[in-house]
């Protein structure tokens, strides 16, 4: 596969822009840019001509690379503001990173198709909720415990593995809906995004040094391109985004975060349409 210059150059310009963008709302919502990343990646790889049975492995591989540099850059500048629950973070963290290592197992034996089905799913389920239920909406005076908690955490790890994304489009909305202030919620799954990122970006490189019909520089299902290009600008505006979520109004903060999950899905649907 090979590409012209013309080409290359506005995929770069397009990878720049994402990267940018997906700093700002790792920031900004705790979703570690994936939510972006994912199908900006997926459009282009199939513009260029990618494959249609490793376009998405590759772009859920590359988000999940790219979201380790953006978490780091999020986590500090949540961390100075003494946003991060680390009392939760440690509760949760092994069963989200064992969620990682069921989903990313998962996301090697399936097919790109699958995985886009997931994402598009997943994404609309937690946008309808952000748009149209009450902020004052609670199923739990607390965030869960116990066998639940372990379950809970070990599905929004396997999902989130299997998205390509930080985990935040499913741990903000169910702490929130555990009586659990959404600003902390957002800090606190930024630290999480780490947790799913690293185990899952290894695993798509893993899975996929045996595949066939990758484009040029690409490590397994992680295009070394995408992640050089996206990773760099998304650290660099991550921080904004972090200052940003401490300054806007929660109902804005709410209503960005629907938006941005609805987009996503109906343009993963669409790319299942067509």
């Amino acid at each position: 596969m090979t590409f012209d210059p013309v080409s290359l150059g506005l995929l770069a310009a397009v990878l720049l822009f994402a990267g940018l963008c997906a700093g700002v709302l790792a920031g900004l919502l705790g979703v570690g840019g994936g939510i972006v990343i994912v199908p900006v990646l997926f459009h282009l790889f199939g513009v260029v001509g990618v494959d249609g049975d490793v376009k998405m492995h590759l772009a859920v591989g590359t988000s999940l690379a790219s979201i380790i540099p953006t978490s780091i850059s999020s986590i500090r500048s949540h961390l100075k503001r003494d946003a991060v629950d680390k009392d939760l973070l440690k509760r949760w963290a092994w069963a989200v990173a064992l969620g990682v290592v069921v989903g990313t197992i998962l996301a090697g034996v399936v097919r790109g198709a699958v995985l886009t089905g997931v994402f598009a799913t997943v994404a609309l389920a937690v946008a309808v909720h952000m748009a149209f239920t009450t902020e004052n909406l609670r199923l739990s005076d607390h965030p869960p415990t116990g066998w639940l908690k372990n379950l809970i955490a070990g599905f929004i790890g396997m999902f989130s593995s299997m998205m390509g994304i930080g985990g935040g489009t499913l741990t903000v909305p169910t702490l929130v809906l555990c009586n659990y202030p959404i600003r902390r919620a957002v800090a606190t799954s930024s630290a999480l995004g780490l947790i799913i990122a690293v185990p899952g970006a290894i695993g798509f490189v893993i899975g996929g040094l045996r595949a066939e019909d990758l484009p040029p520089f690409s490590l397994g299902y992680v295009s070394l391109l995408g992640l050089l290009l996206v990773a760099p600008t998304s650290m660099l505006t991550a921080p904004l985004g972090a200052r940003m979520a401490h300054t806007i109004n929660p109902r804005m903060l709410r209503r960005a975060f629907a938006l941005f999950l609805g987009i996503t899905s109906a343009r993963m649907f669409y790319g299942l349409l067509t």
